[in-house]
């Protein structure tokens, strides 16, 4: 009768041990779950600057948007992850250059020429460690636009050069140069506004 009591008390105790086993796995494989899915991109922090180009020289013109929304994003286990399929949109009535005459005439004499573009779209596709393409809709049409990228800690740095004759915006350039004729003569006496842009984005991303 011992024996019996003995065994049964072995049993009980094992099958305990072993359901604590699993409930502790279980946690720990939870708790991994949720630190495997903690990067997400912030628009807090984040930012783009632009360099457009004028006159034979090719003379610097910086700017930024000042409203950049994160459309689509999603929680990864790393930035990269965390990049991979983000979408926005950017309002251009958004745009600032530090001098409110030029934004005027960019949006009026670029933008608005174009078709569908008061408001750009775009979303990133991740294709290798350092590269990938983003698909960017403007003027009627979404074009890809290969891009490079590092991580440096939670910060994306993203680079990209965009010929704006992709997207047929060859009449927009027109009309911006017609407008800042002027300005956008050199030394030469030759009005020129440069079909590219180059794009710099800092993307800062979180974990929760």
């Amino acid at each position: 009768m011992k024996n019996i009591f003995a065994i049964l008390l072995i049993v009980g105790l094992s099958t305990q041990l072993i359901s604590c086993k699993k409930e502790v796995k279980a946690d720990q494989e939870a708790e991994t779950g949720k630190s495997a899915l903690s990067y997400q991109v912030s628009e807090k922090g984040s930012s783009l600057v632009w360099t457009a180009y004028k006159t034979s020289d090719k003379v610097p013109v910086k700017g930024t948007f000042t409203n950049v929304s994160i459309t689509e994003k999603k929680a990864a286990s790393d930035a990269k992850g965390a990049l991979e399929g983000m979408s926005f949109e950017i309002p251009v009535g958004s745009i600032s250059t530090n001098d409110t005459l030029r934004d005027g005439k960019l949006e009026k004499f670029f933008f608005a020429v174009m078709k569908n573009s008061m408001t750009l779209k775009g979303t990133f596709n991740v294709k290798t460690e350092d590269s990938g393409n983003l698909n960017i809709s403007m003027n009627g049409l979404t074009k890809e636009l290969p891009f490079s990228y590092e991580i440096e800690q939670d910060t994306i740095h993203v680079s990209a050069t965009m010929d704006l004759n992709n997207w047929e915006a060859q009449s927009a350039v027109e009309s911006l140069n017609e407008a800042c004729k002027v300005l956008h003569t050199g030394p030469d006496g030759v009005s020129k506004t440069w079909s590219e842009v180059a794009l710099n984005a800092k993307i800062l991303t979180i974990k929760e």
